[in-house]
């Protein structure tokens, strides 16, 4: 008899993990909790685009801002690949933008990180309210 992917619990969870990180509200999507992935999605790619937009790319900085570069590797992988860009140093920024666009940047990475133990512990009580049926 062939077992559903959601029997095998540890890969369940680090597939709604690993979605609601790729891409923020994934991992609700799949959860079917659309209402609330759309909140997710739209309030942290928003706030993300907001610190770009006020810094740069040049915000996000692995080398010289390793701190707020971790928070910000949370949105997503893009940021991996934006800190990559941004290391080529034609982004410099300087002064109050530099901070605040960091500030927004990691919040976003934060807030993106508590989305995603949410929906990793939603899938898990789901999968054991199921069994314990």
């Amino acid at each position: 008899m062939a077992q559903s992917w959601k029997d095998n619990h540890a890969l369940y969870l680090v597939t709604i993990g690993l979605l609601a990180w790729l891409m923020p509200g994934a991992g609700h999507i799949m959860l079917n909790d659309r209402r609330r992935a759309a909140v997710i999605g739209v309030t942290i790619i928003l706030t993300f685009l907001v610190g770009l937009y006020l810094g740069s790319i040049g915000v996000i900085d692995p080398v010289g801002a390793k701190p707020w570069y971790v928070a910000q590797i949370m949105n997503s992988p893009v940021v991996f690949l934006l800190g990559r860009l941004s290391a080529t140093g034609s982004f410099p920024v300087y002064g109050r933008p530099n901070e605040i666009g960091q500030i927004y940047t990691s919040t976003a990475g934060l807030l993106n990180l508590l989305c995603i133990v949410n929906a990793i512990h939603m899938a898990h009580m789901r999968v054991t309210e199921r069994t314990d049926d």
